[in-house]
C-alpha cells in the first residue's frame, strides 16, 4: 500500500467487526466519567438534605444516557479511526462542564452562572455532536442514513425540558413547589430521553461486538467503583483538620472490603456470563437484550455504588470526628440507609442481570436482599464504625454462600473462559509471528542498528555509505 492510500485510509472511518475490543480511546473518554461521579457525590453530601440527593440520580441518569449513546456508537465503528476521536475529545469537554455545573444544578441562587442552564446547554451539544457523528458514520448507507434525522427529536425534547426547567418554575412558583415542579420536568425529559431515544436508537442497528458491548459496560462499573475508593480516601476531608486515628484506617480497610465485596459479586462469573449470553443471541434478540442487561440495568449498578460511596463518605467523616473527640456517637440514620441501600440497589441490579442474561435466580438470592433490608435499623443504633462493620459482614457472608452455592458453573465458566484467552493470545502470538516473518529481518533490525551504530551526538552517514 502507498503513503497516499495509507493517508486516505486513516481519515475514513472504520467499521467494528464482531471480535472488536475497546479501544484504548474509549478508555481514555472515560476518565471524564470519573470527575463525573465524584462531582455528583459530593454535591449530594453537601446538598442532602435540600434535594441534593433527587438531583444527583437525576443528573446522574441523563450523563448515563449520553455515555451509554457514545457506546453505541462505539460499537458500529471504531473509536479510534478517522474523525471519530475529534468528536471524542469534543464529548469530553462537554461533559466535564457539565459535570462542574452539577453543585448549581439545582441551587436557587448560584454564586455564578445558572448550573441548569449550563448543563442543559452542555446536554445539548454532547447529544448534537452524537447525532453528528453517528450521520457521519451511515452518511453512505441508503438504508442508515434518513433514520439519523430521527435522532435528533429526543435530545431536541430533552433538552427543551431541560431549559424549561432552567427558565419557567422560579417565575411561577415559590419553594417547595417550584422544586417539585423542577424536578418533575427533568424526570420527564428524562423519560424522552429514555423512552423514545432507546426506541429510536434500536431500529434497524445491531450490537456488532457483543464482546465490546459487555466490556464496555464492565470498565464503566470499574470507574464507579473507582470513584467509590477515593471518596473512601477523601471521607475525612469532609471535616479539615482530623488527624489520622486508628479508628479511621480500620474503617478504610472495612470500606474496601465491601467495595472488594461489590466487585467480586458482579465480576467473578457473572460478567463473564452476561458477555456469553450475548454472543449465544443475534439480530432484535441481542439488541433487546443489549438494552435490558447493560443499558437498562447497569444504570442503577452505579447509582448504587454512589450511594453506597455517600454513605461511606459521611459515616467516615463520623469516625474520624467522633474519634478526635473522644466520643461515641450513633451513626445518622440516614448514613446507614446510604450504606445499606446503595449495597441493596447495587445487588437487585446485579440480580436483575442475572435474571435477564442466565433466567434465573435462587432463592438465597433474594432473601439475603431481604436479610440486608432488615440489618438497617439495627445499623441505626450503633455506633459509625460498629454500622460499617456490620455490612461489611454482611456482604462478605452473601458473597461467599453465593460463589459456594454456584461453585460447580463458576469453575466450568472460568475455565471455559481462561480456555479462550489462552487460545486468544496464542493466536495473537503467531499471528506477530507470521506478520513479522513475512516482513523480513532486515526491516526489524535496520532502525535499530543504525541508532546503536551511531549514537547521539555522532553524524550518521549518508544512505549510500552506509550501503557501502
Amino acid at each position: 500500500m502507498s503513503t497516499d492510500q495509507q493517508l486516505v485510509g486513516t481519515h475514513r472511518l472504520q467499521p467494528a467487526a464482531p471480535g472488536a475490543k475497546v479501544t484504548r480511546l474509549e478508555l481514555f473518554y472515560d476518565l471524564v466519567f470519573v470527575f463525573a461521579f465524584i462531582n455528583v457525590t459530593n454535591a449530594s453530601a453537601k446538598t442532602l438534605g435540600q434535594g441534593g440527593l433527587v438531583g444527583g440520580i437525576l443528573v446522574l441518569a441523563l450523563l448515563w444516557f449520553a455515555w451509554t449513546s457514545f457506546a453505541t456508537l462505539g460499537n458500529a465503528v471504531r473509536a479510534d479511526r478517522g474523525v471519530m476521536p475529534l468528536f471524542g475529545f469534543a464529548t469530553m469537554a462537554a461533559i466535564f462542564v457539565a459535570s462542574l455545573s452539577v453543585p448549581e444544578a439545582f441551587s436557587d441562587d448560584p454564586p455564578g452562572l445558572p448550573g441548569d442552564l449550563v448543563f442543559a446547554a452542555c446536554y445539548l451539544v454532547v447529544r448534537d455532536l452524537q447525532v453528528l457523528a453517528f450521520w457521519y458514520a451511515v452518511r453512505n448507507d441508503p438504508k442508515l442514513r434518513p433514520r439519523w434525522r430521527r435522532l435528533a427529536g429526543p435530545p431536541f425534547i430533552t433538552v427543551t425540558l431541560l431549559l424549561v426547567a432552567a427558565l419557567v418554575p422560579q417565575r411561577l412558583f415559590d419553594g417547595t413547589a417550584e422544586l417539585a415542579v423542577r424536578v418533575a420536568l427533568w424526570v420527564l425529559a428524562i423519560a424522552v430521553a429514555y423512552v423514545m431515544g432507546q426506541r429510536t436508537r434500536t431500529e434497524g442497528l445491531t450490537i456488532v461486538s457483543a464482546g465490546h458491548w459487555a466490556e464496555r459496560h464492565a470498565q464503566i462499573i470499574l470507574i464507579a467503583l473507582g470513584e467509590s475508593i477515593i471518596s473512601l480516601g477523601v471521607g475525612p476531608g469532609l471535616s479539615a483538620g482530623l488527624p489520622l486515628t486508628w479508628p479511621v484506617i480500620w474503617a478504610a480497610t472495612l470500606g474496601i472490603a465491601v467495595i472488594a465485596a461489590l466487585w467480586w459479586v458482579y465480576f467473578d462469573s457473572r460478567a463473564i456470563a452476561g458477555e456469553r449470553a450475548m454472543h449465544r443471541v443475534h439480530g432484535r434478540a441481542r439488541i433487546a437484550l443489549a438494552r435490558d442487561a447493560y443499558s437498562y440495568l447497569h444504570l442503577p449498578m452505579i447509582l448504587g455504588i454512589i450511594l453506597f460511596s455517600l454513605g461511606l463518605k459521611r459515616t467516615l467523616a463520623a469516625i474520624a470526628e467522633s474519634a478526635s473527640a473522644g466520643l461515641r456517637e450513633r451513626v445518622d440514620a440516614v448514613d446507614v440507609l446510604l450504606l445499606h441501600g446503595g449495597v441493596i440497589v447495587y445487588l437487585l441490579a446485579v440480580l436483575g442481570f442475572q435474571r435477564r442474561t442466565l433466567h434465573w435466580m435462587s432463592r438465597f438470592q433474594v432473601v439475603s436482599l431481604v436479610v440486608l433490608a432488615a440489618l438497617v435499623p439495627v445499623g441505626a443504633a450503633l455506633a459509625p464504625f460498629g454500622a460499617l462493620a456490620l455490612l461489611v459482614v454482611a456482604i462478605v457472608l452473601v458473597a461467599a454462600v453465593d460463589t459456594l452455592r454456584m461453585r460447580q458453573h463458576r469453575q466450568r465458566l472460568r475455565e471455559e473462559k481462561f480456555e479462550e484467552e489462552r487460545a486468544l493470545e496464542a493466536e495473537e502470538t503467531e499471528l506477530r509471528r507470521r506478520r513479522l516473518a513475512a516482513a523480513g529481518p532486515d526491516s526489524r533490525r535496520g532502525d535499530h542498528d543504525q541508532a546503536a551504530a551511531h549514537p547521539p551526538g555522532h553524524n550518521r552517514p549518508a544512505d549510500g555509505d552506509a550501503a557501502r
